[in-house]
């Protein structure tokens, strides 16, 4: 598989990748594009990529990931056959240099998945190929957002497109190093109430009433957690905060009615 271009986002990266990145430009002139920014975070890397893409289908890889040899072909084979706007692989994860399962709560599932998107990510970015259409009609990456950035934006995409599964592993995933964003910021499901309250306001018109029972019933237990977390951290205006988010949400999620 080659008709490809490779679109390399150095986030403010300062070790030596960037002369191994222009010995391989020198080799593939006309594949591989180069951008260089500040430090801006993934969301906005990623992003840059996006509008540079001249492609009709776009490919996300990490750089602590790898591609199996044969998964682009394979994804865009199976994209094609089933007429199909986005789909993801399984993965192999590493750590510590040993193969290991991942958890129940992280199984990837098919088709559509608006409710299992709900609860964390099961979607992962390097295992995604997408029409570039779906992301003009959806948006891009939210920039805003420190982390959990992938988790916004599949919620957005499976209230609009079923995600399919192609269930080969063809992707290696490397976890448990120390510069993880989950290591670096507490209580990670702030930022899934804020995707969850966003695509409240955005998209009200477009969900029906049960996709807002459910989001209404994870907003309050994410919210839960959150209170009872910070209640133990003596977080007074986190506690408040999300204490009186539950109550909120406790209230809505009770009184909808579905008839």
């Amino acid at each position: 598989f080659q008709d490809f271009e490779l679109i390399i986002i150095n986030d403010g990266s300062n070790d030596q990748s960037v002369n191994i990145i222009r010995e391989y430009m020198q080799t593939y002139p006309q594949i591989i594009i180069y951008l260089s920014q500040d430090n801006l975070g993934v969301s906005s890397a990623r992003n840059a990529g996006i509008s540079k893409a001249r492609g009709e289908y776009i490919a996300f890889i990490d750089s602590d990931d790898l591609w199996i040899k044969s998964k682009l072909a394979d994804q865009l084979k199976f994209m094609k056959e089933n007429d199909i706007d986005i789909c993801q692989t399984n993965e192999q994860w590493i750590r510590n240099g040993k193969k290991v399962n991942s958890m129940k709560k992280h199984t990837k599932r098919s088709g559509k998945i608006f409710y299992d998107c709900l609860p964390l990510c099961i979607v992962s970015p390097s295992a995604v190929m997408i029409r570039k259409s779906v992301l003009s009609k959806v948006g891009l990456f939210d920039e805003k957002l420190p982390a959990v950035e992938d988790y916004d934006l599949w919620l957005r995409i499976s209230l609009h497109y079923p995600i399919y599964l192609l269930d080969k592993k063809l992707i290696t995933k490397y976890g448990g190093h120390s510069d993880q964003l989950s290591r670096q910021f507490w209580g990670m499901d702030r930022f899934r109430i804020y995707s969850m309250l966003k695509l409240l306001k955005k998209h009200n018109h477009q969900l029906d009433i049960f996709k807002k029972i459910a989001l209404y019933w994870w907003i309050k237990e994410k919210a839960r957690y959150l209170y009872l977390g910070s209640l133990k951290r003596l977080r007074v205006i986190s506690y408040l905060r999300y204490k009186f988010l539950f109550i909120i949400f406790s209230n809505k999620w009770l009184n909808t009615e579905v008839l």
